[in-house]
């Protein structure tokens, strides 16, 4: 079996059997055309040693590739070997020695309460693309601590509890309840009377099962959040350049500021660990600290 039809078979097996995301599934292709590209793609797999292997790494530190990316990159690799060796394409896993790259330790990037209010409040002081449904979109963002792709997925089916809270999916299609507080609610509710008159006048049909649309009646994706984010958050706006995910990132800040328990969060942001919701605590820490050594005389 050769390189290629070895990954095109994993590919549609992760997707058709694993029922991984349609975003998964790419992410891995992604990097295994990469192997294809260093180690050319009619190239029997049985042929296939370690020693290509750390090549394949190499040249992506010579491409001065992120420790992300090459750990993303060995991450694909060990699972289609994983793989071949499953079903019996290799006898010997040549990617089981494939040490990982040391990732340097990095804070989530999360906002102020002031900076939060204000990225918030743009829509409506500075009505950029369409004020009730960037309000809406932004608050819901903070309120829930939703992803980005969480909260486009969105569908108005999902609502419970007269719009208090909502059932989302999220990585590895698992669904968690998210709640809304009342500032959420009542922008949302602006925003669904504005969106009836844009499918109407858009005569839109099917109406999209989506809550969140744009401005011809289409469902909005990941990338037009990232633009309606960028327009507010430019020069535009705020001056302060944020993406999607820092409203989730403060989300959790705010939480685990005020008292709330670890687990708690944990469930709320669906982290399959808690030591990825953890790292915020080590945020709320840092910044406890740097409160007591500014105000403290003796600090």
């Amino acid at each position: 079996m050769t390189l290629r039809e070895l990954t095109d078979e994993f590919l549609l097996y992760l997707s058709a059997v694993r029922g991984l995301s349609e975003n998964t599934v790419k992410g891995y292709g992604n990097d295994l055309a990469q192997l294809q590209e260093f180690l050319t793609p009619e190239l029997d797999v049985t042929s296939i040693t370690r020693e290509n292997l750390m090549l394949c790494i190499g040249r992506l530190s010579a491409e001065n590739k992120s420790a992300a990316t090459v750990n993303r990159f060995i991450a694909a690799v060990r699972t289609l070997f994983a793989y071949a060796k499953k079903f019996g394409y290799v006898e010997k896993n040549p990617s089981l020695e494939m040490k990982t790259v040391k990732l340097p330790k990095r804070m989530p990037n999360f906002m102020t309460s002031a900076e939060v209010g204000e990225i918030c409040d743009e829509p409506v002081k500075d009505e950029l693309l369409w004020k009730s449904r960037d309000h809406a979109l932004f608050l819901m963002l903070y309120s829930s601590g939703c992803r980005a792709s969480e909260i486009v997925s969105l569908k108005i089916s999902d609502f419970m509890d007269g719009g208090r809270s909502a059932i989302v999916t999220g990585k590895g299609n698992k669904q968690r309840k998210v709640y809304f507080d009342i500032e959420a609610r009542k922008a949302l509710a602006e925003y669904l009377t504005d969106r009836k008159k844009i499918l109407a006048e858009n005569k839109v049909d099917p109406v999209p099962r989506e809550l969140f649309i744009n401005q011809k009646g289409g469902a909005l994706t990941t990338g037009g959040l990232r633009y309606i984010l960028n327009r507010y958050s430019g020069v535009e706006g705020t001056n302060r350049h944020v993406n999607p995910h820092a409203f989730r990132h403060t989300f959790a800040t705010t939480m685990l500021g005020n008292g709330a328990d670890v687990r708690m969060v944990q469930e709320m942001l669906g982290h399959s660990s808690i030591s990825t919701t953890q790292r915020y605590t080590h945020i709320t820490t840092e910044k406890l600290i740097d409160i007591y050594n500014k105000a403290h005389p003796h600090s």
